[in-house]
């Protein structure tokens, strides 16, 4: 295990999902008392979503100052904003919505345009709002069984630009388009969290933290960074294949 990777492991996928909702709030509280506010980029997935759905009733999300959080997105789908496969309307339904965020404070992806277009529109939104260089204060990831990250599919991860902040790409699984953050960006972040439950993650995720180095294959290898910090709240059926832990 690499020596710099937090690895936290808890009981279930429900522990991970209030884990993670914590430390959106805890990092949210830092950044806002640090720097006036709190930048981060949201995730898609089952997780993430319970995560969501605690932000919008826990008490604790009640300490944050929502109109000093600015919220992003790490991969959308390229579908409209109303559609079920959308992350962003994923995110608004289970709390976008429920917090008192001013809706000029969310920057969506735009799924409904061309792929190319919409990599280009955002990363001119991120410049814009965030710098030449942006440094978001929280990314949010999953891990697919593939062992991919954001849009990031084994295959094509390595083929991103590497000035560019977002990109089209093509899953070939899914049979879509989909835009999303590249390592660039994602790993000039202050911090970088990982949420994984469930055993069918087991495998990538042992490969992704404790084997070869291999990001054509597993991806989400590609998170490291530069001066951040990387936690991985994870379950403890993810976690059943990891050696450091034995």
């Amino acid at each position: 295990m690499n020596e710099r990777i937090d690895l936290r492991i808890y009981a279930d996928a429900g522990a991970v999902a209030q884990a993670l909702a914590d430390y959106f709030v805890a990092t949210g509280e830092r950044a806002i008392g640090e720097r006036g506010k709190f930048t981060v980029a949201l995730s898609g997935g089952n997780t993430p979503r319970a995560a969501y759905e605690l932000l919008a009733t826990d008490p604790l999300r009640e300490n944050l100052p929502w109109s000093n959080v600015f919220i992003y997105f790490g991969d959308e789908r390229c579908v409209p904003p109303d559609d079920e496969r959308s992350n962003y309307r994923m995110a608004r339904e289970a709390f976008l919505d429920a917090v008192p965020i001013p809706s000029a404070n969310v920057a969506r992806m735009r799924g409904e345009i061309d792929p190319g277009l919409a990599a280009n529109e955002y990363a001119s939104i991120l410049r814009c709002e965030l710098g030449g260089v942006p440094q978001l204060d929280l990314v949010m990831l999953g891990l697919g069984e593939d062992g991919h990250t954001a849009s990031l599919f084994p295959g094509i991860a390595q083929k991103t630009e590497e000035h560019s902040l977002v990109e089209a790409a093509y899953a070939q699984s899914q049979a879509m388009w989909r835009v999303t953050i590249t390592p660039k960006l994602i790993n000039a972040a202050r911090r970088v969290v990982f949420a994984v439950e469930g055993v069918a993650k087991a495998r990538a995720l042992a490969a992704v933290c404790e084997g070869p180095r291999d990001p054509m294959t597993y991806p989400a290898q590609l998170v490291q960074p530069s001066s951040g910090e990387l936690t991985w709240l994870v379950d403890e059926a993810a976690a059943n294949q990891l050696r450091s832990i034995e």
